[in-house]
């Protein structure tokens, strides 16, 4: 703490916020670390001069790391945070115009996951001096607006710094919001590339090392209590476990509270791994994407208790899945406790899973685990990934199979979109909770290679196995070459269906004919030989194709034994899917059509839709 109150430090706007934030702390396992563990930033005119030369002054206090897509360099930040379960973030920082824009994605992807995230893009000049200034948005009838302006429906916080002295109060602002687990998310400060540099006589203690202590919420004792009242005149409760399970570090308290209470658990996406795939009480997977006992028991339940999640679509099979069901919903924002008619039960997921154990001190349900649907289920599991050496065109599901015997139990899993996380939530089996790391609340196509470099960040002594469709791939792999470059070494699982297969299959089973997501019902003249191995290669990563599952599990050895990131392409057949376990979703369906197979797709979509939950 600074002992002389009055004293001053002059420094420039851009050079105070880099000495703030590499004051700022939090404790894990009781050490006290830089809340940021570095800047991303890819340099322009709006932010060389001033925060770069902040940065490059700041040095190991505040790393900064040189990524190859703005976009990319976000997503990495994110799954930085994720994997670190929101106790550590990172800055990203770019120029105005189209290297701002380009992060706007991610701010999407981190406001969709509640992952913090601090966003410095340069802005206009706010003494709009020599305005137009290059890549300036000029707005016609509003002189104030500027291409940031697109981060405000994506950012928990945002603010448009165009005076030095504002910081003072925003970057408080915005680590509070990160950091406060109801409100957590990104945060975007626009700074005014001319305010960057401006220099300001700077208060010497608002620099001083701060420790902030995650805020642990408990609830209110009447929602605890009705919570309890309905588990104990319940007859086939079911918990569902998301991603707060694991933010609120909830995994310990959840298995002890299950066991001894005899409740069955299910998992959505993010709340995977809350207890080991072979636990007593765990189903497995629910939702779209879930595990047939996951789901026989939701369909069945009299009762359902979601515990830090979202209660997205895909978890409810969009509100078909329990509709027959009382529903409480456990966390920590209030505006997720009460979605779909929810009683709410507001707080952090461990203090109220404690809470509750001890509420129902010696109670215990009456009907908990179908272990006989769940053994079927880990039957279908088996039988799914399985594949001899010589099988050529594998299934997803085979591939996973191949790649989970190919690795111990402390590797990491990363994933986002197309068919592959749907096969990986039901399939892959997580003895780890920080073990499977999927990005599916934004369902992000390109965030898998960015993503696993920030997931190699957090965890850089563990394994780390990307595992990407070639839609995705194409999207966005210029991290692959980053990864090279900083020593992070990653073993991406390349599977080529030639083109865009989970969405060929949907646009078949709506009753369309495949068109325009295969490569080869795309317009084309020629269609393209893509080199995976070559590029990958050129990126300066070890490649290498396998023809089947054999060549495959081989190539992976060779890929855990290198020195440096590695890609392994294998063609898959872009039909096949898992047909063991899933649920219906709602995905509109044209009401007229001329090609008979809509209008029976048609029919079945309003047969479905009459199964939704009613919240009238």
């Amino acid at each position: 703490m600074d002992t002389n109150p009055g004293r001053t430090v002059r420094l420039t706007a851009a050079q105070a916020t880099v000495r703030w934030l590499a004051a700022q702390h939090v404790v894990i396992h009781s050490e006290q670390v830089p809340y940021f563990a570095g800047a991303w930033a890819i340099f322009g005119h709006g932010n060389v001069a001033a925060l770069g030369e902040a940065l490059h002054a700041a040095g190991d206090a505040l790393p900064t790391f040189r990524a190859h897509n703005e976009q990319g360099m976000a997503h990495a930040a994110v799954a930085y945070a994720k994997q670190m379960r929101r106790r550590r973030a990172m800055v990203c920082t770019t120029s105005i115009g189209p290297g701002a824009t380009n992060m706007v994605t991610a701010a999407a992807l981190a406001h969709v996951n509640r992952l913090p995230l601090l966003l410095l893009p340069g802005d206009v000049y706010a003494s709009r001096r020599p305005d137009p200034v290059l890549q300036q948005v000029e707005d016609f009838a509003d002189a104030t607006v500027s291409a940031n302006d697109c981060f405000r429906p994506v950012s928990r916080w945002f603010d448009r710094i165009v005076r030095p002295e504002q910081l003072l109060d925003s970057l408080p602002r915005a680590l509070a919001t990160m950091l406060d687990p109801a409100t957590c998310g990104p945060v975007t400060l626009a700074f005014c590339q001319d305010v960057q540099a401006e220099a300001f006589d700077w208060p010497a203690d608002f620099f001083s090392r701060r420790v902030w202590h995650p805020r642990r919420q408990p609830a209110d004792p009447r929602e605890l209590a009705a919570l309890a009242e309905a588990l104990r005149g319940a007859k086939r409760p079911l918990l569902v476990a998301g991603g707060g399970v694991l933010y609120s570090g909830a995994e310990t308290a959840l298995a002890a509270f299950a066991q001894r209470t005899g409740l069955p658990v299910a998992e959505t996406q993010a709340g995977k791994g809350a207890l080991p795939w072979n636990h007593a009480n765990a189903l497995g997977a629910i939702g779209v994407t879930g595990s047939s006992a996951a789901n026989a028991a939701a369909s069945a339940a009299d009762l359902v208790i979601g515990i830090g999640t979202r209660l997205q679509d895909f978890t409810t099979g969009s509100r078909s899945l329990f509709p027959q069901a009382r529903l409480f919903q456990v966390n920590v924002q209030a505006f997720d406790a009460h979605k779909h008619g929810a009683a709410p039960v507001v707080g952090d997921a461990r203090s109220v899973i404690e809470a509750l154990d001890g509420a129902l001190a010696g109670w215990r349900c009456a009907q908990g685990v179908d272990h006989e649907a769940v053994a079927q289920w880990n039957a279908a599991v088996a039988d799914a990934t399985a594949g001899d050496d010589d099988t050529v065109l594998p299934s997803d599901a085979q591939v996973i199979g191949a790649v989970q015997s190919s690795f111990d139990d402390d590797a990491i899993v990363v994933c986002a979109a197309g068919g592959l996380p749907g096969e990986l939530h039901k399939l892959w089996r997580t003895t780890r909770s920080d073990g499977y790391h999927l990005e599916y609340g934004y369902s992000c196509m390109g965030y898998e290679i960015a993503g696993g470099l920030g997931v190699k960040l957090a965890a850089p002594e563990r394994e780390v196995v990307v595992m990407v469709g070639d839609g995705s791939y194409l999207m966005m792999n210029s991290e692959l070459a980053t990864s090279v470059m900083l020593g992070l070494k990653l073993v991406v699982v390349l599977l080529d269906n030639r083109g865009f297969g989970c969405i060929n299959r949907l646009q078949q089973a709506t009753g369309s004919p495949g068109f325009n997501n295969l490569l080869a019902d795309a317009r084309h003249e020629i269609l393209p030989e893509i080199d995976f191995v070559a590029h990958a290669r050129s990126l300066g990563a070890l490649a290498e194709k396998a023809s089947t599952l054999g060549e495959l599990r081989a190539a992976l050895a060779r890929a855990r034994a290198a020195d440096r990131s590695s890609v392994v392409v294998i063609d898959t057949d872009p039909l096949k899917t898992t047909e063991a376990g899933g649920w219906w979703w709602d995905v509109a369906v044209p009401e007229v059509s001329e090609r008979p197979q809509v209008a029976a797709a048609r029919r079945d979509y309003e047969r479905r839709i009459r199964m939704k939950r009613d919240l009238s």
